[in-house]
C-alpha cells in the first residue's frame, strides 16, 4: 500500500465549509482508503491505499464529500516522493528555510501567470513559482505576509 497524501482547498476557513475530522476520516475509510490521518482541521490527509490514479482518488474523494457534506471542494493528491522533491528543491537558502512555506497548484503555473506575479515585490519576503509549487520566505511569518493564499488566488 501506498501512503498519500490529501490536500483539501479551503475547509474550515473563517466558519467556512465546515468538516469534522472524525467524519472526514470515517467517510474515507468508509471509501476503502486506510489508516486515515488528519492534520488539525486543515484539511490536509495522509492515508494508505492501492489505488494508483491519482486523479481517479481526488474525483472519488470530491464526490464523496459532495454526498456526504455537501460541499464542492477540490482535493490535491500527492505521493510521498513528490512532496520529498518539493521540499529539496526548495530555492531559499538553509537559514530562510526556517520561515519559508509552501503552497501547492492543481496545475502547472502557465508563463503568463509567472510573469504577471513578478511584478510584485513585498518587503522582507520573496516567492518563486516553479512547477506546481509556489515558495513563500517570510521574515515576517506567514500571519503578516502579503504574498499569502489570498493574495495568489485574487492574481
Amino acid at each position: 500500500m501506498e501512503t498519500l497524501f490529501i490536500f483539501l482547498r479551503g475547509i474550515n476557513v473563517g466558519g467556512h465549509n465546515k468538516i469534522a475530522m472524525q467524519d472526514l476520516r470515517q467517510m474515507l475509510t468508509d471509501l476503502g482508503f486506510s489508516d486515515v490521518k488528519t492534520h488539525i482541521q486543515t484539511g490536509n490527509i495522509a492515508l494508505k491505499t492501492q489505488l494508483k490514479d491519482k486523479t481517479a482518488i481526488a474525483s472519488k474523494i470530491e464526490q464523496s464529500i459532495l454526498d456526504s457534506f455537501g460541499l464542492n471542494i477540490p482535493a490535491l493528491v500527492k505521493t510521498e516522493t513528490e512532496l520529498d522533491l518539493i521540499l529539496q528543491h526548495c530555492p531559499f537558502s538553509e537559514t530562510e528555510k526556517e520561515n519559508s512555506y509552501f503552497a501547492l497548484l492543481f496545475d502547472v503555473a502557465t508563463l503568463n501567470q509567472v510573469k504577471a506575479l513578478s511584478d510584485y515585490k513585498f518587503p522582507n519576503e520573496k516567492f518563486i513559482i516553479l512547477n506546481q509549487c509556489i515558495y513563500l520566505y517570510s521574515s515576517v511569518g506567514y500571519g503578516r505576509s502579503k504574498a499569502n493564499n489570498n493574495f495568489f488566488e485574487k492574481n
